[in-house]
């Protein structure tokens, strides 16, 4: 997304003129300051502080144990170390299912606590009435449809959506979180040829989770995309470091130097 300043804040106004001109929307995952400056300083569009966290932070098997609790240091972390990229709070399960005042309750949150600059919650037409409640509120919200990994379990597995009967359901979801008054919509883990017919059909922006390339833009869980998962790389990600290994032979090489006594050597003394 290039159409304004390189520094200049990304705004939810900026994702609509994306998709008008034809610009690639670029997203990533942050869960703290460090990771979210170079995000940040690389031009970056948005970072979103997923509940993703409960598979790369707390050690979680799922997303479901996450609390808002637990989220709000850490999107608070990455809106305090960009300048430019929109930062983008997960709402994760439990807190919103119960309505649109529980799930306004949350966003304000959110807004209040952690600094971020818009919300994101699963679901299509179920979530529309939440949806709607936090937009009226003045709270921007980006939705998320498809494989929604909070419902998981309910979903039967990872499993892709949208295929045969399953297309006019996602294309509902799609227009009702739309028509609920998200400024975006992430669609995870379907057909790509499905992606494209729902990016036509929408005024706001797509944004691809293994969508294909119909689509106006990307998200990756940056834990994944640089190489520094533990466990099953999804088809959809591509690599493009390896810095499990880097840290790997760092440490290793740390650890010989301390026990070789080549650490610390008399460069890292301090003189009396």
């Amino acid at each position: 997304m290039t159409e304004q300043s390189p520094r200049k804040r990304v705004r939810t106004r900026h994702f609509q003129n994306a998709k008008e001109q034809g610009i690639p929307i670029v997203g990533l995952t942050s869960y703290e300051q460090l990771s979210a400056a170079i995000f940040d300083a690389a031009d970056i569009d948005f970072l979103l502080v997923g509940d993703s966290a409960g598979n790369n932070v707390f050690g979680d098997e799922t997303t479901l144990a996450v609390t808002v609790d637990q989220l709000i240091p850490l999107t608070r972390a990455v809106a305090r170390a960009v300048s430019r990229a929109l930062v983008i709070a997960d709402m994760p399960f439990g807190s919103y299912e119960g309505g649109p005042d529980d799930a306004l309750h949350t966003a304000v949150r959110f807004m209040k606590e952690s600094y971020a600059h818009a919300v994101k919650l699963e679901g299509g037409v179920r979530s529309a009435p939440q949806i709607r409640r936090i937009v009226d509120a003045g709270i921007p919200v980006m939705g998320h449809i498809g494989f929604t990994p909070q419902s998981e379990h309910g979903l039967g597995g990872h499993i892709i959506q949208g295929r045969g009967a399953g297309a006019e359901q996602l294309l509902a979801d799609a227009h009702a979180v739309e028509d609920a008054g998200a400024f975006a919509v992430v669609l995870e883990m379907v057909p790509s040829d499905i992606a494209g017919r729902i990016t036509k059909e929408l005024r706001i922006p797509t944004i691809g989770v293994g969508a294909g390339p119909q689509v106006d833009g990307q998200l990756m869980v940056w834990t994944d995309f640089a190489g520094f998962s533990i466990g099953r790389v999804p088809r959809f990600v591509k690599q493009y470091a390896n810095l499990s290994q880097v840290l790997g032979d760092a440490v290793g090489a740390y650890r010989a130097d301390v026990a070789s006594g080549a650490y610390p050597a008399p460069e890292h003394e301090y003189e009396g």
